[in-house]
């Protein structure tokens, strides 16, 4: 029953790992995975604990764990699933070693300065806008 919480709570926090690479960044079938694993191990775990309980004395820690690992693929899956793919598309932003749109911006003492004067002064630019209103 606790290996299967562990499983639960690796599938919940190890999404930052995973996400570092391309084949699980877009699905994250380890995830589920992980949480496919733990919620196996938890109702076994449970099996065991009910069928047993002298032996286990799994009748309170066992259904909280399950809570709580069901609580945590609810959130996961929330999340993953649903609040991020509210987020707008990105589909018009400019990709890495393409030329940006011309622009322009008030800098930190308020003239305007244009992408096209910083590009001529230099090879790149780095632009970085802060949030906030300072």
């Amino acid at each position: 029953m606790w290996i299967g919480f562990l499983f639960a709570l690796a599938g919940f926090l190890s999404y930052t790992f995973f996400a570092q690479f391309p084949i699980t960044r877009d699905f994250p079938w380890a995830n589920l995975l992980l949480f496919g694993v733990g919620g196996i191990l938890l109702v076994l775990g449970l099996f065991r604990a009910f069928g047993k309980p002298r032996v286990y004395r799994g009748k309170i820690f066992g259904p909280v764990l399950a809570t709580l690992g069901i609580l945590m693929l609810g959130l996961f899956s929330y999340i993953f699933f649903y609040a991020l793919r509210q987020l707008p598309p990105s589909t018009g932003s400019p990709r890495i070693g393409q030329k940006a749109p011309e622009f322009i911006l008030s800098d930190q003492d308020g003239k305007d300065v244009s992408i096209q004067a910083l590009v001529s002064r230099s090879k790149a630019v780095a632009l970085i806008f802060y949030r906030g209103f300072w």
